[in-house]
């Protein structure tokens, strides 16, 4: 489904000015509904300005207040409306003000996943892997004031992107789970122990 032109913002105004629920605007914005709960609560895009989807053409209030009267409706962008565009290659870009916000992003992605490959941690958070590196390392030069947090929580990328990674993380680790040795099948009991015991008859005779 196409989402509106700066989704976040959208999302961060549309829980501002409407009584849509948490599901209808991820849903609308290619959220995952704990990044919208966040917005809400305010521990994800506290800086992000919001923007009227009903001003720049992108939504209607006929629309919202459909959506408003049907929790279970979901918003569709208007025609003409200019979808966002799906980014399919090169590095992500981050805003000026949140660049700063990576070696913390990184760290904690290495502390609570560390099955992720350098490669999707560069792709999350759009870094590059010999800054991963040193972070792992501790060698980067700002070790010292880097403070583990959550890149979905500092806006680096979506809680559906990271849910993703991790996922494909996991499938690729049990591919290469090295294959466990079949157990030796049991010796049969009649051979066990066959040659340890001696029998009645090979005992020695006593002296009279």
């Amino acid at each position: 489904m196409s989402q509106p032109l700066m989704p976040m913002a959208t999302a961060v105004w549309l829980i501002d000015n409407t009584s849509l629920t948490f599901k209808q605007i991820a849903r609308f914005c290619g959220l995952h509904d704990l990044e919208v709960q966040g917005i809400a609560d305010g521990t994800v895009g506290q800086s992000i300005a919001g923007i009227d989807p009903t001003a720049n053409g992108q939504l209607t209030w006929a629309e919202v207040r459909r959506c408003q009267d049907d929790p279970s409706a979901s918003l569709v962008l208007s025609k003409g409306a200019k979808p966002e565009q799906t980014r399919t290659k090169g590095p992500r870009y981050t805003p000026v003000s949140k660049r700063q916000d990576k070696p913390d992003a990184i760290a904690w992605l290495l502390r609570h996943h560390p099955e992720l490959s350098d490669t999707q941690i560069s792709r999350l958070v759009g870094t590059t892997k010999p800054t991963i590196g040193a972070i792992r390392e501790r060698s980067h030069w700002n070790i010292a004031n880097i403070r583990a947090q959550d890149p979905v929580a500092l806006g680096l990328c979506k809680q559906m992107e990271l849910d993703e990674a991790v996922q494909k993380a996991a499938v690729r680790a049990q591919k290469n789970a090295p294959a466990q040795p079949e157990s030796a099948p049991a010796e049969d009991a009649a051979d066990s122990g066959a040659d340890v015991e001696n029998p009645a008859d090979d005992s020695p005779a006593s002296d009279l």
